[in-house]
């Protein structure tokens, strides 16, 4: 493929829903534009985007793919991101490379959650939005009803490219409404046909017209004076108002069938935001400056890392956007995160698992690199002498956990290797061994997210793993005062064995255990006071009930006794050892259950669910509050142990539109049905 100059290189992202037909849209266009001589299909596993296994088992894309094609001069980029929501990292990856979203809709499904959080994105990114709509060949798709739902969701800013011609149920044609022509498509190539008569379709140009007006004081009084737009200040006023983000066209077509694909492409070529006006960024320099940036492939280096690839056996392979100079083979760039000198080798186009070597990658357009040592999904690459840190990928946070083990004994390093790897290919995966429970807690997006993991563990680094429900961090306390006595005695032959201790046990407001000493006379030695302390200390890190660390006690040392020679620092830790099990078993003690602030972000109308939901899961709500995105804040406090399916339940609630974070906020004493409960499983768990 040749190289490209920006003003000639479109970025565009494919965003949607699963099942709308995004990667069957980027298969098609990949043929149809002669990149490729057949036709691949999702069900059959042959399609250029979805090349991974766990894509072609699942038969749905999991991952970001890039896929370059040429149209009338120009170069499209075009990044098949994934629609499921345990995948939205993808989606992420490619927003962030893009100048453009093209948001696919389904003909049959219409406006889902998918694309809405796909326009969601890409207007917070900032860049230019489209609309496909798609499976136009199959039975019951309704274009009419799926652009009232885009009217309705965002207004005037929606504006039909092409409307489809429908005689009895089935599309006879499509009407381009801009070269005012209509079109029967016959394995993708467009025929022209007479224009039918549409009721509808003057209503439709009245809207481009009233669109294009809109962009320009000179075109508005053209418009008032019913004098016609030329074809030239029809294209030239709607890409302007794509690239201010006040249109967004909607195309029409099937990815199946290839019919209204070449309109679309023509679309990119004319409307779509060019790299040029777009690849530009502000970044930050060394000193915390803001930086801006212009397309100008003779100026600094300047490029941001979107997305990592991990192969156990080939290494990383690094997807980046230049956004200023170029990337050349055999050249020096700067790791901005890391400060490290990163050595190019090769540097590739990327077409979907394949790559095509190249002398440098120029300014706008997206490339791969192989083998640098340091650099990650991110990190922005800088020529040497150069400081300019731009904006990372914003990937949401992990929200399902498990607790991971292999199933084989001994395998447990390849677990941290292999997820180490993962974690570099997918930042939405958490990895942390819990200090408390000494559990491996594998953290991810969903169900279908860990399952995905799963499968690459045992494909990719050999080795199989079981999920479980993490355990939780309870803490154990006690409820009243007590004095106790902790006696160690013992005669083996020579010298002895001996310490006496009385403690006071009570409840105090502290984390942890403290210590105290109010003996009088000598009756304990002061040398000794450190080895009760100690004792003490060390016995506290397990609870009497169910071995759970112990906090919130204040422990005084108030008498005892000591033998001048059979005394000593282990005597009086043994001591202090015996009077924390007996006064911690006769002062009430209780489980402490974590509780955390949980802030649910979902529709007003899911409002009273999910406070329903936060009752029984014996929480307390605190109240609600209008939240960006149209979202309201439900604020509750809950029992982190109730949580562990959350995620899931409001995924299911909300059909994907809510989100929340659950933040540790205190301890509280557990009910003491649920005490009862802790305390047996965990003593079943000890025994095992």
């Amino acid at each position: 493929m040749k190289t490209y100059a920006a003003k000639d290189i479109r970025n565009i992202a494919l965003v949607g829903h699963a099942g709308a037909g995004k990667t069957s849209l980027a298969e098609a266009a990949y043929y149809l534009t002669g990149q490729s001589d057949r036709l691949g299909k999702v069900a059959d596993g042959t399609t250029v985007c979805d090349f991974d296994p766990e894509e072609i088992k699942r038969q749905a894309s999991v991952s970001t793919a890039v896929l370059p094609m040429e149209w009338s001069d120009i170069k499209v980029n075009l990044l098949d991101t994934p629609g499921l929501f345990d995948f939205a990292g993808g989606m992420s990856e490619g927003i962030r490379a893009a100048g453009c979203a093209l948001i696919v809709v389904s003909g049959k499904g219409g406006l889902e959650v998918g694309a809405e959080k796909a326009f969601r994105a890409a207007s917070k990114k900032g860049i230019a939005k489209l609309f496909f709509v798609n499976k136009m060949d199959e039975e019951h798709a309704d274009f009419y009803k799926v652009y009232q739902q885009l009217l309705d969701t965002y207004g005037k800013m929606i504006c039909p490219m092409v409307l489809p011609h429908v005689v009895d149920g089935k599309v006879e044609c499509f009407v381009d409404l801009i070269d005012e022509k209509a079109y029967v498509y016959k394995d993708g190539i467009p025929l022209e046909c007479p224009m039918p008569e549409m009721e509808r379709a003057e209503e439709f140009r009245t809207k481009i017209r009233e669109a294009v007006a809109e962009t320009s004081e000179e075109l508005m009084e053209k418009y008032f004076n019913d004098e016609p737009f030329t074809h030239e200040e029809l294209v030239e006023a709607l890409s302007g108002g794509v690239r201010r983000g006040e249109i967004a066209p909607v195309f029409c077509g099937s990815a199946t069938t290839m019919a209204g694909l070449t309109t679309l492409f023509d679309g990119m070529r004319d409307l779509a935001p060019w790299a040029e006006t777009v690849a530009g960024e502000v970044g930050k320099d060394g000193a915390g400056n803001d930086v801006k940036l212009t397309v100008d492939p003779n100026g600094p280096t300047v490029a941001i890392v979107f997305k990592t690839i991990a192969d156990p056996f080939v290494g990383k392979l690094l997807y980046f956007k230049v956004i200023s100079g170029k990337v050349s083979a055999d050249s020096t760039l700067v790791n901005m995160r890391t400060g490290a000198n990163e050595k190019i080798g090769k540097v590739y186009f990327i077409r979907g698992k394949k790559q095509e070597e190249t002398a440098f990658i120029t300014a706008g357009d997206i490339g791969g690199v192989a083998k640098l040592a340091t650099t990650r999904t991110g990190d922005t690459l800088c020529s040497v002498g150069t400081q300019v840190t731009l904006n990372r990928v914003p990937f949401e946070n992990p929200c399902l956990s498990v607790a991971v083990s292999a199933k084989k004994k001994g395998e447990e390093e390849k677990i941290a290797s292999g997820l180490d790897r993962l974690m570099e290919e997918d930042p939405t995966i958490h990895f942390e061994v819990n200090k408390e429970t000494k559990e491996s807690i594998l953290s991810g997006l969903g169900e279908q997210h860990l399952d995905v993991v799963a499968s690459k563990l045992k494909s990719k680094f050999g080795v199989e793993v079981d999920f479980a429900t993490p355990r939780v961090a309870y803490r154990e306390t006690i409820r009243k005062k007590v004095k106790v006595q902790g006696r160690h005695k013992k005669q083996s032959g020579g010298h002895g064995q001996f310490g006496d201790v009385w403690v006071e046990f009570e409840p105090w407001d502290c984390d942890g255990l403290i210590f105290e000493e109010t003996v009088f006379g000598g009756s304990v030695p002061k040398n000794f006071f450190p080895a009760v302390e100690k004792g003490l200390v060390d016995s506290a890190q397990k609870g009497v009930l169910a071995g759970f660390p112990v906090v919130g006690v204040k422990a005084t040392l108030v008498d005892g006794s000591y033998h001048p020679v059979d005394s000593s620092e282990m005597a009086f830790k043994t001591a202090a050892s015996l009077a924390y099990k007996e006064g911690m078993a006769q002062a009430s003690p209780a489980i402490l259950e974590p509780i955390g602030v949980l802030k649910a972000y979902v529709p007003g109308d899911n409002t009273g669910d999910v406070m329903g939901d936060a009752t029984k899961r014996r929480g307390r709500v605190l109240g609600m509050n209008p939240a960006e995105d149209d979202l309201t804040c439900v604020e509750a406090e809950v029992p982190m142990a109730e949580m562990g399916d959350y995620a899931v339940m409001l995924r299911s609630l909300t059909q994907g539109r809510g989100h929340f974070t659950l933040d540790f906020e205190r301890y509280e004493q557990a009910p003491e049905a649920v005490a009862q409960k802790v305390v047996a499983e965990y003593k079943v768990a000890d025994d095992e």
